[in-house]
Order: C-alpha cells, then sequence, then structure tokens
C-alpha cells in the first residue's frame, strides 16, 4: 500500500507511523508532545481523518485513551514526551492494562546520535515502559517505523487487549523512508479450549455450590444471557469479579452482582462454595494483606477451575459450556426490570445521590465511577435503571475517572457519560475537564465533596493501625483550603454548581441530562 504527502513535502517515518495507524483503524491521538515529537505532530497535521485530542497531563492521555478502548473496541494511539512524560501516564497505563484495554503508546525520544550526550531528558524510556506494557519497541530508524507501527497494532489488537508501546527517536521521525506500507498482520484468533469446556461441565454435574465467575466480553449483554441460561439451568451462581472494565447492565439485561470491596462482605460471598469456575476472570482474592486475615476469598478446599483464559472468547466459551451440559437457547432470560429508586430528600448523601442518579439517568448512558468509598450503594441503586454501561476503576490507581469519561465520550458522542468521582482522586487528573469543554464533550461529572481522603480512614482502621491522631488526620483530610470544585471547573470551561441538600442535588441532575455539553456538580456530602 503505498501512501504520500502533497507538494515537496518529503515522506518522513513520522509520516509512516501515521498511515499505519490510520491503515489499521486508529485514528484518534491523545496527545501531550514536546519537540521530539514535533514531527509526528507535522505528519498528524497533514492527516484530518486523525481525531488529535489534547490532554495537560499525560494521565489524563493515557486514561483516555482506556476510556475509549473500553467503548470503541478499539485502540487509540497516545502521544507522550520521552520517559519523564511517559512516567507521568504510567498509573493510568496501569490501570488500562489491568482493564485489558487496547492502547498503542507513541512515546517520543532524543534522536539515537543525541542519546550519548546526556541530555536533561535522557532517560532508560524502555524500562519505564516495559512494566505497564505487553509489547515494547524502540523503532531503529524511518525506514523500520512502519513495520514496527503494524505490530504495535497488532499487539494490541490482540485479545482481550494489550498495551503496546512504541518509541520513536526523534531522528527516525524526521527521516525520509518509502510510503509503500507493509501489510498488517493479523492478531491471532482466540480458541475455547474444549478439554477446559468438558472439565467444567462435569464440575457442574457433580452438584457442588457453584460460582461462574465473569469479567470481559463475558459481561456484555449477549454472553450474559448464555451465562443465565446456564445458571438457571445447571443451579450455579453468576458473580463478576470485584473491578471490570465494562459491564452492561440495566432494565432488559441480566443482573450481575461483583464480589465486594470489603474484606468481610467478599468472604462472606464464598463462605458456601465448593468451586469456583473462571471466565476470563482472576481467583478471587482480598485488594491488600490485612494482620491476620486471608488473602484468598475463597473457603479451603474450594476447587478453582478455569473455562477460558482471558485472551479466550469468552462469549464462545460460555456457548460451548451451555452446549456441553446439554442446555439449548428456547428459555428467556430473567432480566434486571425497570425499577427506579424513590429519591431521598433531606441533607444531601452519597446514598441520595445514588438514588437520584438511578431515578433520572437516561438510557444508553455511560457510568464512569470512581467515587470509592461514596459510591458503595451506587451499583445497587442504579440497578434497575435504563440500559447502560458501568466502567470501573481497574487496577486500584487513583485518578481514573475524569480522564476515563473523557476518552468514553470521544468514543461515543451520542451517549450521556457520567463521571462519578470522589474529590480527593479527582484532584490527580482534574485537567481532564479543560479537555471535555474543548472537545465540547456531553459529560456529566458529580464530584463527592466529603473533602476527605475518607477510604484511607477505614484502611486505616482496618490495618489495625487504631484512630488516626493529628499527624495521620492532616494525612486525610481536604480542608484547610478547601478545595472549590465549581471555581476549579469554570476556570477550565466547565459550567458548574455546588449542591448541599437532595432536592437541588436532583434538580440540577435533572437538568445537566437535560442539556448538551460538559456539566460539574460539586456534591457536599
Amino acid at each position: 500500500m503505498a501512501h504520500g504527502t502533497s507538494g515537496n513535502t518529503p515522506y518522513t517515518g513520522a509520516d509512516a507511523l501515521c498511515d499505519t495507524l490510520l491503515a489499521g483503524g486508529v485514528d484518534v491521538c491523545f496527545a501531550n508532545p514536546g519537540t521530539s515529537e514535533m514531527h509526528f505532530v507535522a505528519a498528524l497535521d497533514r492527516r484530518p481523518r486523525m481525531r488529535c485530542v489534547l490532554g495537560l497531563f499525560e494521565g489524563v492521555v493515557t486514561g483516555a485513551a482506556d476510556g475509549y478502548a473500553r467503548m470503541a473496541d478499539k485502540p487509540a494511539v497516545t502521544l507522550l514526551h520521552c520517559g519523564p512524560g511517559l512516567a507521568n501516564g504510567l498509573a493510568n497505563l496501569h490501570n488500562a492494562r489491568r482493564a485489558r484495554s487496547p492502547v498503542v503508546n507513541v512515546v517520543g525520544d532524543h534522536a539515537t546520535y543525541h542519546r550519548a550526550y546526556d541530555a536533561p531528558l535522557t532517560s532508560d524510556v524502555e524500562g519505564l515502559a516495559r512494566p505497564m506494557s505487553d509489547w515494547v519497541r524502540s523503532t531503529d530508524s524511518a525506514a523500520t517505523v512502519a513495520r514496527d507501527a503494524a505490530e504495535a497494532i497488532r499487539t494490541a489488537r490482540t485479545a482481550p487487549g494489550r498495551i503496546a508501546t512504541l518509541i520513536l527517536p526523534a531522528d527516525a521521525a524526521w527521516g525520509q523512508t518509502s510510503s509503500d506500507l507493509p501489510p498488517l498482520p493479523a492478531a491471532p484468533a482466540a480458541e475455547v479450549s474444549e478439554d477446559r469446556v468438558a472439565e467444567a461441565a462435569a464440575a457442574i454435574r457433580s452438584r457442588r455450590r457453584t460460582v461462574l465467575l465473569l469479567t470481559g466480553r463475558a459481561l456484555r449483554a449477549p454472553a450474559l444471557v448464555t451465562a443465565d441460561r446456564i445458571a438457571r439451568a445447571a443451579g450455579v451462581r453468576l458473580l463478576a469479579q470485584q473491578s471490570n472494565a465494562r459491564i452492561e447492565r440495566g432494565a432488559g439485561r441480566v443482573p450481575v452482582e461483583r464480589v465486594p470491596y470489603p474484606l468481610d462482605g467478599a468472604i462472606a460471598t464464598f463462605r458456601d462454595v465448593e468451586q469456583v469456575i473462571l471466565v476470563g476472570a482472576a481467583a478471587p482474592v482480598a485488594f491488600f494483606a490485612y494482620p491476620g486475615r486471608p488473602s484468598s476469598l475463597l473457603p479451603d478446599g474450594c476447587r478453582i477451575l478455569t473455562l477460558a483464559e482471558p485472551e479466550a472468547d469468552l462469549p464462545g466459551a460460555l456457548a460451548a459450556l451451555a452446549d456441553a451440559l446439554g442446555i439449548g437457547p428456547g428459555s428467556h432470560p430473567l432480566v434486571q426490570q425497570i425499577e427506579r429508586p424513590a429519591m431521598i430528600d433531606g441533607a444531601l448523601t452519597p446514598d441520595s445521590i445514588a438514588a437520584a442518579l438511578g431515578a433520572l439517568m437516561p438510557e444508553g448512558a455511560i457510568l464512569c465511577d470512581e467515587a470509592l468509598t461514596s459510591g458503595r450503594r451506587l451499583f445497587e441503586l442504579t440497578r434497575g435503571a435504563p440500559p447502560h454501561d458501568f466502567l470501573a476503576l481497574t487496577g486500584g490507581s487513583i485518578g481514573i475517572g475524569l480522564p476515563l469519561a473523557t476518552g468514553a465520550a470521544v468514543a461515543c458522542p451520542d451517549r450521556k457519560v457520567v463521571a462519578l468521582q470522589a474529590d480527593g482522586s479527582g484532584m490527580y487528573t482534574a485537567q481532564a475537564l479543560w479537555t471535555q469543554a474543548r472537545e465540547g464533550l456531553d459529560v456529566v461529572t458529580i464530584v463527592f465533596a466529603n473533602r476527605s481522603y475518607a477510604i484511607l480512614r477505614n484502611e486505616y482502621r482496618s490495618v489495625g493501625a487504631g484512630e488516626p491522631g493529628r499527624n495521620a488526620d492532616r494525612l486525610f483530610d481536604l480542608v484547610d483550603p478547601v478545595i472549590d470544585w465549581t471555581g476549579l471547573a469554570k476556570s477550565m470551561g466547565v459550567e458548574a454548581a455546588r449542591v448541599e441538600d437532595s432536592r437541588a442535588f436532583a434538580d440540577r441532575l435533572s437538568a445537566a441530562f437535560r442539556r448538551k455539553g460538559p456539566f460539574l456538580i460539586e456534591a457536599v456530602i
């Protein structure tokens, strides 16, 4: 496939990179570029098919790429500046890797001959990238850029989704090369193991108390219908693992609960379980170690079987299991009915926020949840809302909520996106609000303003450290000064309002759902 540039502009490695990305269906670039990336920026400028979205911090860039991938089911490309720029984005790359989101990172670097001079931004870019990437390569020259970019796309698209990091030295970007691009290699097809299907079917026939533990594409609506047929016919429980990239839920869809975060509740969930069959999921463990408490959430002697690894065709594995059990498609699924919760009057609380959301949320909404301690009942109180998608914090690294919503809104411009954001973690990547304003994204942000890192107070007690004193309190609270989220949002071009009672919150939320564009509600709880 031959490509070219107009006029007398030479065809460079940066041009080859852009054309390879576009040929591979990668047409959104979340970027925070610097000097080393200017030739790539120039190549982007010559290709209006590529949508370029600026993030004012690299954690916004990588978190937005995660949200985009979860909703678009394909990778975006990020553009980051040298090792320190990549390092700024690593926390949300960790979350993206845990979500198994497909992402292609392009990290600019010094020209190859300049590295020997140890200029200030010189660093081990490969070493920084490796822990949060499934594939890392530093391209050799302009002549190898297209080949390496094609391999990065193939890797990112390999099921269920991977992080591919391509390091682009400045001289590889500006060097001239041929416009003949290599064919894009196909991602390997996911397969279902007949042996594992037979083993899982035999285990279910044993009539032991069984949980089918799901994640990934097993939590999409069609796969949940298949899982429901298995559960009702064979008498097994359905459960989603604790943190999931995306769950299709709401009225008309098969409901599925998640493993709880609090340790006691999680242990109780599995107390009587004799065997767990993993469908893309990991064996359930405690989020942290606690003195004198178990790391595994499963009772002693509980058998663990794997129906399908994460890279397998999870819907296909469930369908194969249903066939092996002789369960036909004739039965109607047990779906969630529309069930709007009653709104709660009085002082604003996390529960009254969740109830208003469940009562007012429009069909097709995308919920991006980083409410943390304030969001414990969100899942419950939105269960019967119209059909929607639920995106969660997958890797435990806070600061994902606002960027995640930003990327989801870029992927799905015709759907209302709701960011459920704790105030402490929101300050990690508040710059995402600016991107939402600049791009005109249809995002309603709800900031749970309890003015503390409330989760840390709970964890302080849970690990047996006692009650926090003055020094600990000063590490957990967000007062003196209080963060003005309304003023912060307005300074970035996002309309905003502060509310302190439940009725005022419901009125603001209803109005925000009726309008287009970004809006922030600071909910003081």
